[in-house]
């Protein structure tokens, strides 16, 4: 696993580890958390297209699952994780993972906006996030989708997916953003942010750091002779335009597979 360290003045710091996709391993306080985990290599008609398939350092202390969606939501790699982490799913998804786990979702968590739970010595908070509620347009489940707020050591939001909402200015002063800049095909619907937007999210939140997720991983079959350029590229795009709009935010642009270190400074 190749490393990347940010150093900053003080001596509060996180460590994230990008799987690809929306799957970030994250260390604060001791305290390990795995977000919307994808561990395999294909997904209906989506095939991992870069990194390895990922290979966890331990058991984490807890998933947080943002939404229902099932790259976000995979019960083939929840059944992989290694020990008996909490399952942090968003009101309403519990139901639907007793159906898909049975006694495994015992170890549910369930948070609406606004409430918290702890996780070791971190504080994790459920905060909004602007996406489909639903599981898909076969299914009747339906969780309205949530990011995290990660208060330890440091301050991190987790976003999910996510497009711009107004609540993203109270999140803020924040250490790090692990903020979805793309997805996994040409096109991007309603609920997502592009590098542009992604950047403004940024902005409003205050972060000091940011680390762009959810893109340049997955990709469906055929869609490399499409639209090549919609697949690596938003990364560095949201770089470019972080620079601009957020000059207080420092960007962090990881391979699949990639960890830094950010120091409080």
């Amino acid at each position: 696993m190749a490393g990347v360290t940010e150093t900053g003045t003080g001596g509060a710091a996180v460590r994230v580890t990008w799987h690809g996709h929306s799957t970030v391993w994250i260390e604060d306080s001791g305290t390990r958390l795995l977000t919307d985990p994808l561990l395999r290599d294909r997904l209906a008609h989506l095939r991992r297209r870069r990194g390895p398939t990922p290979q966890l350092s331990g058991a984490p202390d807890a998933v947080l699952v943002s939404h229902l969606h099932a790259d976000h939501l995979d019960f083939a790699s929840l059944r992989r994780l290694p020990g008996d982490p909490a399952l942090v799913v968003p009101a309403g998804a519990a139901r639907l993972v007793r159906r898909a786990l049975g006694a495994a979702a015992d170890r549910c968590v369930e948070l609406a906006v606004g409430e918290t739970t702890t996780i070791g010595q971190v504080r994790v908070t459920a905060v909004p996030a602007a996406h489909d509620a639903s599981r898909g347009p076969w299914s009747r489940h339906r969780a309205p989708a949530v990011g995290y707020l990660l208060e330890g050591a440091t301050r991190t939001w987790y976003a999910g997916d996510t497009g711009l909402f107004d609540e993203m200015g109270k999140l803020g002063p924040l250490d790090l953003a692990l903020v979805p800049v793309a997805g996994w095909g040409p096109t991007l619907g309603p609920g997502h942010l592009d590098p542009a937007r992604a950047a403004e999210a940024v902005r409003r939140a205050a972060a000091a750091w940011a680390v762009p997720i959810h893109y340049g991983t997955f990709w469906p079959l055929g869609c490399d002779r499409i639209r090549p350029d919609r697949f690596l590229p938003p990364g560095e795009d949201f770089a470019h335009h972080a620079g601009v709009v957020a000059p207080g935010t420092r960007v962090r642009v990881l391979n699949p597979g990639e960890s830094c270190t950010i120091t409080r400074s």
